[in-house]
């Protein structure tokens, strides 16, 4: 099997105007339209980080009615300031990755994708619009950082990504704008 590679960072914020607020106001860029998950209850905005990377602002969508299960990115539980909260990485086959992953590190859900059930502004060429970030480097920081690096070992190979010894859980992002290299944490 293939590594994964980052698909794309969430940040998360109880309501998605604020969330996107906040992430542009630390990037100094706009962040673009994105769209509903009626399958979860939730809706977010969008920021291309170059090709095949993107970060995520998500939130719970006061308009949607809630999902029969709990939120990705337990967002159910979600309070306090938007953050960055979570990685995302794509792999070849989820079925067989997740066999190859510690447990618990989740289950395989059929989101529709035939027939476009959720709402997204998608630009003609399909890509989120290039508003010149680029992520430098993402940072997770475990209070039991090898066990974190054996489990990931093979499963998510990407220079970008660094683990770092630690008291408390953290992610940390560091994106070059055209403003500069900003951190979201």
């Amino acid at each position: 099997m293939a590594p994964g590679q980052l698909d794309h960072l969430v940040v998360a914020a109880q309501r998605l105007e604020a969330g996107a607020a906040a992430v542009e106001a630390t990037l100094g860029v706009t962040l673009a339209p994105g769209g509903a998950h009626p399958q979860m209850g939730t809706h977010n905005r969008l920021l291309s980080l170059g090709e095949g990377l993107y970060l995520e602002v998500i939130s719970v969508n006061p308009a949607a009615a809630g999902p029969r299960r709990p939120r990705w990115f337990d967002l159910d539980c979600f309070a306090g300031q938007p953050r960055l909260t979570n990685w995302v990485a794509r792999c070849e086959n989820l079925k067989e990755a997740l066999a190859l992953a510690p447990p618990g590190s989740g289950e395989i859900h059929d989101l529709a994708r035939g027939d476009f059930r959720w709402r997204m502004a998608i630009p003609a060429d399909g890509r989120l619009p290039d508003a010149g970030c680029r992520l430098r480097r993402l940072t997770l920081v475990h209070p039991e950082a090898a066990a974190l690096r054996v489990a990931l070992s093979g499963l998510v190979e990407d220079p970008r990504l660094a683990l770092e010894e630690g008291a408390e859980t953290a992610l940390r992002a560091e994106i070059a704008t055209p403003h500069g290299v900003r951190v979201l944490a």
